[in-house]
């Protein structure tokens, strides 16, 4: 049963294919929340962050939002991307219990900054500690209650990195989490016009500094939903 808590929804869309991290290539619908207690400079979806957009967004319960999930995969139970925004700040228990009791899967992405219990009932957990670039700063203590919280769920490292500060931020995280598979991810700040070519050109510096760093631990993907559409919302 359902708590009957309201989750805050800024969209929901899909199916479509999970663009980055440790599930790049899976299909899946999105359900992404609104609201954020981050305001990272580069963020590409303001539009769930900034209190501006506050009136596009919906209060809903869970069973509206796996019913809603339901007509989008046409009843398949396949898996559910929770994103934001910072999805953490929701109440997604209830969503999670219900869904998973249809057969659905759950991952979330979240940078870390606020730890619930309910972490331990995904199938994977992103944890995406934001780098000097974003402006933001990491309380290392709330990452890694995050990485506790999670019981026995897979956790993994996400890292956007725009230049070398953001490489060696990198570094330090993955030096204190080394039990953590890591994934870096070129920053996506482009315009639309130069979106892929400049994506693709970070991402090649990125290749090339891990290969000469000798950081074979690491791996490096693009957004590849950024490659296939640029910053088409609902993709």
């Amino acid at each position: 049963m359902s708590d009957g808590s309201l989750i805050t929804i800024c969209e929901i869309f899909g199916p479509t294919i999970q663009g980055e991290g440790s599930l790049i290539g899976q299909p899946t619908v999105f359900v992404r929340t609104g609201g954020c207690d981050y305001r990272c400079r580069w963020c590409d979806t303001a539009y769930a962050v900034d209190a501006g957009f506050r009136r596009q967004w919906t209060e809903m319960t869970a069973a509206e939002i796996l019913a809603q999930v339901g007509n989008l995969s046409g009843g398949q139970p396949l898996l559910v991307s929770l994103s934001g925004g910072n999805p953490a700040l929701q109440p997604l228990d209830g969503l999670i219990r219900l869904g998973k009791a249809e057969g659905y899967r759950f991952a979330m992405e979240t940078q870390g900054s606020v730890a619930k219990p309910w972490f331990a009932s995904l199938e994977v957990l992103t944890l995406s500690p934001k780098p000097p670039s974003s402006g933001m700063k990491t309380d290392w203590q709330q990452l890694e209650d995050c990485v506790a919280a999670a019981g026995k769920a897979a956790v993994t490292l996400k890292l956007v990195v725009f230049d070398e500060d953001d490489y060696q931020f990198a570094r330090q995280v993955a030096a204190r989490f080394p039990q953590l598979p890591v994934y870096l991810q070129p920053c996506n700040v482009s315009t639309p016009t130069e979106e892929s070519g400049a994506m693709l050109a970070r991402l090649h510096w990125l290749v090339t500094r891990i290969l000469a760093d000798s950081w074979y631990e690491a791996r490096v993907l693009p957004q590849l939903h950024v490659l296939l559409w640029g910053n088409q919302r609902g993709r």
